[in-house]
């Protein structure tokens, strides 16, 4: 998901790509004891399985290190039943999205109101930040209505039961898709913005408002990761036991 997470990275790279495209990776294998050296051609899931660790905690503690998420209780997720995982999706991700958006868009028109004459780049974060408001509302209204309640049925009827993997699986590379653009339209509105920096200029609303921006796209780096490195993963490995 562009600037969101490191989308040409798997468990299929070689460790030895992860740290030359992301040097601050090294440190992971260094506390976990990896020779990125000696193993660097090896792909992550290869080098992981030969030291007895869980790959998808690897790639997913990778993928934070790289987005720059500080979360230590990130890992239980790893272990919870998939329904507590969407249910802390939509309750905590979800429901910070729909509270704060509205005031963002209000906020946003005002501070254009007053500033736009001097700031035009106003108009720019304007018109990032609409495209990826309304793609993310879309894509949490999809989540809700089909994608969760087909993974805590899928859960709860346990293996077998003639569920439509397929359907699910479709459904998540589409919303993935969807999470590219959504972070190529954030990133979009940050450049656009200078990074949110504050002009000396700035209002206590224009200050209000980057400052709700940052806090923002700090939530959905969270977001993004729980789904694609975390949910979507566990969900899609259940997936394969079910019909293998």
């Amino acid at each position: 998901m562009s600037e969101l997470h490191s989308e040409d990275l798997s468990d299929q790279s070689p460790i030895g790509r992860w740290v030359a495209q992301h040097p601050e990776t090294a440190q992971i294998f260094e506390t976990l004891k990896i020779d990125y050296f000696g193993s660097g051609d090896e792909p992550l899931d290869v080098v992981c399985r030969r030291n007895g660790l869980d790959g998808l905690r690897v790639h997913s503690l990778l993928q934070r290190t790289i987005a720059h998420i500080d979360d230590g209780n990130m890992d239980d997720w790893l272990r919870a039943p998939l329904a507590d995982l969407c249910d802390n999706i939509e309750q905590t991700h979800h429901a910070f999205l729909k509270n704060s958006l509205p005031t963002v868009t209000s906020l946003l028109a005002a501070v254009i109101e007053r500033h736009g004459d001097d700031h035009p780049e106003l108009l720019r974060v304007h018109e990032f930040f609409g495209t990826w408001r309304d793609e993310t509302l879309e894509v949490m209204r999809e989540e809700e209505r089909s994608l969760f309640p087909a993974i805590r049925l899928m859960e709860s009827q346990g293996k077998g039961g003639g569920r439509d993997w397929r359907g699910i699986a479709k459904l998540i590379r589409r919303i993935g898709f969807e999470h590219q653009d959504i972070g190529d339209a954030l990133r979009k509105a940050r450049d656009a913005s200078g990074n949110y920096a504050e002009p000396p200029d700035a209002s206590p609303a224009y200050r209000q408002l980057l400052g709700l921006l940052r806090r923002i796209e700090a939530d959905v780096r969270h977001h993004v990761h729980k789904e694609e490195f975390i949910l979507f993963p566990r969900v899609l490995k259940l997936a394969r036991q079910d019909v293998g």
